[in-house]
């Protein structure tokens, strides 16, 4: 590893980077988070950066706007102590949902956020499964939008699941390409659940298009909050005679009664990543969600990013 590169892991990803840290056969960088009585954060490094490659790893899970203000802080700390370079690792990146807008005078708070990691200083962003594709566009700096779906897709086929029985279903119309992608992984054909969402957090499911009868279902997500949209959908699914159902996301959030609604559900497994680390007391409750580990897909994505290789070639990982 190239020798100039440091690594600082702020409050919310400190288990991912120790994980990443050691795969790159780094030592973790030293830097202080502090959080003063009245709420506000200083973010100092302990160690020099000085035309060094920086890099910072937060997820910006709950409190959301808490972790979002460290990243900024920290790029502010390391841009004004000469770092060469700083690239922001963000396996979740919040705020993402508020792409557009969807009616009058809502905010479009993903091209804020965009605006202002690069106004503190960020010279790339690195994230995993953006909720839409498009916020790249929204930045002026490189952005590597990796995917855990061929992840997900070795961890079902090591499974040896009967490939004629296997359907990959999407959980609404805008998550079909994310689907299709899975579907081709394990060889498997789509369906798609038809649903509506009157407000934030509430689903209506309201029909399957696809044949999902007697068959093995994965739904695929880029995210679980709530849960109420994924198990409505799963529930939908069962009534129409699906065999097993399974759930795979790439961020799991789980906020308020999220595992218990997972336990008391129809899924027989919840497939998720540590791009947010998992409480122990959501630990404790749930008997259901798997995590998988992206810290070795992020290790060699900084690998390809110090060595100017292909990012791309990080998927090939994933193909047995």
């Amino acid at each position: 590893m190239i020798r100039e590169t440091v690594v600082f892991a702020l409050s919310s990803s400190v288990e991912l980077a120790n994980e990443i840290v050691n795969f790159l056969g780094l030592p973790m960088g030293k830097i202080s988070v502090k959080h003063f009585a009245d709420g506000e954060i200083l973010v100092e490094p302990e160690e020099t950066v000085r035309e060094r490659s920086v890099y910072i790893i937060q997820s910006t899970c709950a409190p959301v706007t808490e972790r979002l203000m460290e990243v900024l802080i920290a790029i502010d700390a390391c841009k004004r102590a000469s770092a060469h370079e700083i690239n922001v690792v963000m396996p979740y990146f919040g705020y993402a949902r508020q792409d557009r807008k969807a009616k009058p005078r809502q905010p479009i708070t993903a091209k804020l956020v965009a605006n202002l990691l690069e106004s503190a200083g960020a010279d790339r962003l690195i994230t995993i499964d953006l909720h839409a594709s498009q916020i790249q566009g929204f930045f002026d700096i490189p952005i590597d939008d990796l995917t855990a779906v061929p992840m997900l897709g070795q961890y079902f086929k090591s499974k040896r699941f009967d490939p004629e029985n296997v359907v990959v279903v999407s959980p609404d119309h805008g998550g079909t390409t994310r689907a299709r992608r899975l579907g081709d992984i394990l060889g498997a054909p789509i369906a798609i659940i038809d649903k509506r969402r009157p407000k934030p957090n509430v689903c209506e499911a309201m029909n399957i298009i696809g044949e999902v009868e007697g068959k093995t279902c994965i739904v695929v997500d880029d995210m679980c909050d709530t849960a109420g949209s994924l198990v409505a959908g799963c529930k939908i699914l069962a009534e129409h005679g699906a065999k097993e159902i399974y759930a795979a996301v790439s961020h799991g959030i789980f906020s308020k009664t999220a595992v218990e609604l997972i336990e008391d559900s129809p899924i027989k497994e919840m497939v998720t990543t540590n791009t947010i680390p998992l409480t122990e007391e959501k630990r404790a409750k749930s008997t259901k969600i798997k995590q998988l580990s992206v810290a070795y897909m992020l290790a060699k994505t900084i690998e390809s990013i110090q060595t100017h290789s292909p990012v791309s070639a990080v998927y090939e990982l994933f193909n047995d």
